[in-house]
C-alpha cells in the first residue's frame, strides 16, 4: 500500500464536488488495489454483483473479489462511467470477468433487470454487496428537505431490499448477502441525521434478513465503517470538512477503500464466516466505542 503523507491537523485537502462526483477527481486519489492482499480462490468460480461498485469501497471490493476468483456485475448511475470503465479494467486485469449494469437502484425494476442481466451474462449470483448510497450534510433539520429524506432512503434501504428480494430466487445455499452500514448508523450523526437513520435501518434489515434466510443456508452480514476516503465525502460537505474527514478518529486520518474491502471477502467467504450471520462489523480507525 502507497503510504499517504498526512499533514497535522488536516489529513487531505480541501475539495468539493457535484453529486454523485467522480473518485478520478479526488485529490490524493483513494487506494483500492490492495498490493499487500494476496489471493487464495476463496470465491473461485462464484459471482458477485455490487451496488455502486464503480468507485470507493463497491470499487475497492470488486477488485479483491476478483482477486479471489469471483466474476463482478457492477452497479453504479449512468454519470459514474468512467469510474465504473476503470473498475472493470481492475477486475479484468485480476483475470475475472467484469459486467457493467448502470442504473439507479431507487427503481425496482432496474433492480429485477439488473439482477436478471448478472444471471443471464455471468451465469449465477451468489453474493449480493448492497454498497450504493447518498449522502448530504445539513446544519438543521429544516435544511432537509423531503426530496432530499426521500432520495436518501430510496438509495440507502429502499436499494437493499429491491436488490436483495430480486437476487433471492437466484441464490443457492451458502449464498451471501453483505450490507454496507455505517458507524453513523450506530452512534448517530449531527449533520447526517437521514443518511445515519438510513444506515440505522440497514443494520436492524440485517440482522432481520439473518433470522429470516438462516433456513435457506444464505448468510446476512454487514460491514459499518467509520471515515473512509471515497467521492462520498466531496460531493456531500464543505470543503474543509473533506479535508478534516477521518481526523478525529485515534489514526488521525480516513481509512482507504483497500482497507475495508478485506471484510467484504471475510463475509462473502463461507471458509472464513460459515457460522457466521446477522453480524455488524465495524471498522473505525481504532475507535472502540461502538458495540
Amino acid at each position: 500500500m502507497t503510504e499517504i503523507p498526512y499533514a497535522s491537523g488536516s489529513p487531505m485537502p480541501a475539495q468539493q464536488q457535484e453529486h454523485p462526483g467522480l473518485e478520478s477527481r479526488m485529490k490524493p486519489l483513494p487506494q483500492y488495489k490492495a498490493p499487500r492482499y494476496r489471493g487464495s480462490a476463496k470465491l473461485l468460480d462464484k459471482v458477485a454483483l455490487i451496488t455502486g461498485g464503480d468507485s470507493g469501497i463497491g470499487r475497492a471490493v470488486a477488485v479483491l473479489y476478483a482477486r479471489e476468483g469471483a466474476d463482478v456485475a457492477i452497479v453504479y448511475l449512468p454519470a459514474e462511467q468512467s469510474d465504473a470503465e476503470e473498475t472493470r479494467d481492475a477486475v479484468e486485469e485480476e483475470g475475472r470477468k467484469a459486467l457493467l449494469i448502470p442504473g439507479d437502484v431507487t427503481d425496482p425494476e432496474f433492480c429485477r433487470s439488473a439482477v436478471e442481466r448478472t444471471v443471464r451474462d455471468l451465469g449465477r449470483i451468489d453474493i449480493l454487496v448492497n454498497n450504493a448510497a447518498y449522502q448530504e450534510s445539513a446544519e438543521r433539520l429544516e435544511d432537509i428537505t423531503h426530496a432530499q429524506w426521500d432520495l436518501t432512503f430510496r438509495t440507502n434501504i429502499y436499494g437493499y431490499f429491491y436488490m436483495a428480494q430480486a437476487a433471492l430466487p437466484y441464490m443457492n445455499e451458502e449464498g451471501s448477502i453483505i450490507n454496507c452500514g455505517s458507524i453513523t448508523g450506530l452512534e448517530g450523526n449531527k449533520t447526517l441525521i437521514d443518511y445515519a437513520a438510513t444506515k440505522g435501518a440497514i443494520h436492524a434489515f440485517t440482522k432481520s434478513l439473518a433470522q429470516n434466510l438462516v433456513d435457506r443456508k444464505i448468510r446476512v452480514n454487514c460491514v459499518a465503517p467509520g471515515p473512509i476516503w471515497t467521492v462520498l465525502q466531496p460531493v456531500s460537505k464543505p470543503a474543509q470538512d473533506v479535508a478534516e474527514h477521518g481526523l478525529k478518529s485515534p489514526m488521525q486520518r480516513p481509512g482507504q477503500p483497500e482497507e475495508v474491502a478485506p471484510a467484504f471477502v471475510f463475509f462473502a467467504s463461507n471458509a472464513d464466516s460459515s457460522y457466521i450471520s446477522g453480524e455488524v462489523l465495524t471498522l473505525l480507525g481504532g475507535e472502540t466505542r461502538a458495540s
